[in-house]
């Protein structure tokens, strides 16, 4: 039973996550679209600079600097929707496990502990996944408006515009292209939230001769977030790549599938080709995780929350 003074934790989880989804969009969209076009370009190898030449292009021939914010609704309607939905499945899932293991006959009442590695990669695998094929279509239409200049021949003018011609021309099967990459990139969220629960779990141990836990400081989710995310993205950005390529206006043209996309980028840009867009995309990811996860967990904290009584 919960008390009717509070938020739920489904719901404190929800708002939490919409509300650091929208914080992180509006901070970082530039450097989203700059990663975007690098991602997406098949014309160059990768080099250094290369972010400095796409900024240059998009200042000079699309608008000056209203151009770096081409495709911000569906960006915050994808990530607001998206870490809403992703942390109320975690938080969810996770309750679920714990109850799972209580009632398996432990003697320990404080569930969150109770969980292991495994389990907080299943719950944040699982989360991904649902939430990967609930928004996919958002991604599509954000990844062809951020891949090209509102001037160019057949860009999307608008989210709805862009909505109704994928109806159009490719039907519902239109809206799941880059399905496949963006299922195995789950395995990045599902890996940094692995560590970020076991270095905040470490962190918060009570001091020596102590028994209450530490409460963690906004240097400690900063600290925690960076290296759970270098962690996690230094294994997984390749999918990122693919997965961008498989989303843009012709990639039904370039690339016969998933496995035809690895093996063209393999054979024409070789393995620096599967990291393009690595050097904005460093440098926007961790500003963004600071930026969800302090404005997550301080949102977190200042909801009230319903006390539970059994």
């Amino acid at each position: 039973m919960t008390d009717k003074d509070g938020l739920s934790s489904s719901m404190v989880e929800t708002i939490a996550g919409f509300t650091a989804g929208i914080a992180t969009t509006l901070c970082l969209h530039p450097l989203d679209l700059i990663k975007t076009r690098l991602q997406v370009d098949r014309t160059s190898i990768s080099r250094a600079g290369g972010s400095l030449r796409v900024i240059r292009e998009i200042f000079r021939n699309e608008g000056g600097p209203v151009a770096f914010y081409r495709g911000l609704t569906p960006n915050i309607l994808g990530n607001s929707s998206s870490w809403a939905l992703y942390f109320l499945l975690y938080g969810d899932i996770k309750n679920a496990i714990g109850n799972w293991r209580f009632r398996e006959g432990t003697d320990d009442g404080q569930r969150r502990g109770l969980l292991t590695s495994s389990d907080y990669f299943i719950a944040s695998g699982s989360a991904g996944i649902i939430t990967s094929i609930l928004t996919n279509p958002i991604w599509v239409i954000k990844t062809r408006m951020l891949a090209t200049g509102s001037k160019s021949p057949g860009a999307y003018t608008s989210f709805t515009a862009g909505a109704m011609q994928i109806l159009r021309s490719d039907g519902i099967p239109g809206f799941y292209r880059g399905l496949a990459p963006s299922l195995f990139g789950v395995s990045h969220g599902a890996l940094q939230f692995m560590a970020y629960e076991k270095l905040k779990m470490y962190r918060a141990e009570p001091h020596i001769g102590s028994t209450n836990k530490r409460k963690l400081s906004n240097m400690d989710f900063f600290v925690i977030s960076s290296i759970s995310k270098v962690f996690a993205g230094s294994i997984t950005y390749p999918y990122q790549v693919l997965r961008s390529r498989l989303q843009t206006y012709d990639a039904h043209l370039a690339y016969r599938g998933l496995r035809d996309a690895m093996v063209q980028i393999w054979t024409k840009e070789g393995l620096a080709g599967f990291y393009k867009g690595l050097g904005p995309n460093l440098f926007r990811v961790l500003p963004s995780t600071w930026v969800t996860f302090l404005v997550y967990e301080n949102t977190r904290a200042y909801l009230p929350k319903a006390e539970t009584s059994n």
